[in-house]
């Protein structure tokens, strides 16, 4: 978490979901250039795909710490890998969906301090359509937030949600009330980012920090397999085309809504 003198407005750079390694080398090799460009004042990222494309490891997670990235989100593949389950119960920069039920290890939520002393909160949330039944994302979302807004000037939604229905109803459904939601999971960056008429910065999907000459980061040919014989196959993480995707969103922090949401879509140059 950075500072960078007197400051009237926060930037927040959220990378998109890190798929396996190529996805953790772009993140090595790209993101101090980003930190150099934007001078974000928190960096987060999805990171529920990081080892080898199905969940996190706590290893990986002390990684992507290393890496400056301040605080992790997650989704359906958290529990993916069984070290996670111990590590994420005293990991407060490791987050899980708040939705949840009582008694999941970890947190949905957490609430960050810069170096200039501004307040970030971040709330990690899952969808429910074609997906696991959890919770209400809206009343939990809603409730949480509203809660967090008293002792934060800014608030970050992850939305992890396999439809874009879901992600837009909770971004208009928080406008005014969280400073940012920003979709996760599909792995395909849209282009409808945009500041809501309440203040509240979205896009329906950050995209994929991965391989991109693939079928959402996994070999295409094993991909193109399944799909064609209708038989279970080993998904095994793409190498090629690997870009870090993401974006910055800049927020004022009188008020704590969101001036601007920049995509970013940078290609890592060396070959893995």
């Amino acid at each position: 978490m950075r500072w960078h003198g007197e400051m009237e407005e926060l930037k927040v750079l959220f990378i998109g979901d890190i798929v396996g390694r190529p996805g953790r080398l772009a993140v090595r090799e790209l993101l101090p250039r980003l930190v150099g460009n934007y001078s974000p004042d928190l960096v987060i990222a999805n990171g529920e795909n990081a080892a080898g494309g199905f969940g996190i490891t706590p290893e990986i997670a002390e990684e992507l710490k290393k890496l400056q990235v301040d605080v992790i989100t997650s989704g359906n593949h958290i529990w993916d890998k069984k070290d996670i389950y111990d590590y994420i119960r005293s990991e407060r920069r490791l987050l899980r969906p708040a939705n949840y039920p009582a008694g999941a290890p970890g947190s949905g939520w957490g609430v960050y301090e810069c170096a200039g002393g501004a307040k970030v909160a971040v709330v990690n949330l899952m969808g429910r359509v074609f997906m696991d039944c959890l919770e209400c994302p809206f009343r939990v979302g809603s409730e949480l937030v509203g809660k967090l807004r008293e002792e934060a000037q800014v608030v970050i939604v992850d939305m992890h949600a396999e439809t874009t229905s879901e992600k837009m109803a909770l971004a208009w459904h928080l406008d005014g009330l969280a400073s940012a939601v920003i979709g996760t999971h599909t792995h395909v960056q849209t282009s409808d980012e945009r500041v809501l008429a309440g203040g509240t910065a979205f896009i329906t999907d950050a995209g994929m920090t991965g391989p991109t000459e693939s079928v959402i980061g996994m070999k295409k040919e094993i991909i193109l397999e399944r799909f064609l014989g209708q038989m279970p196959v080993r998904f095994d993480v793409a190498t090629k085309g690997v870009e870090l995707q993401g974006v910055v969103v800049t927020i004022g922090l009188g008020d704590g809504k969101a001036r601007k949401i920049e995509r970013i879509k940078m290609p890592l140059e060396k070959e893995l």
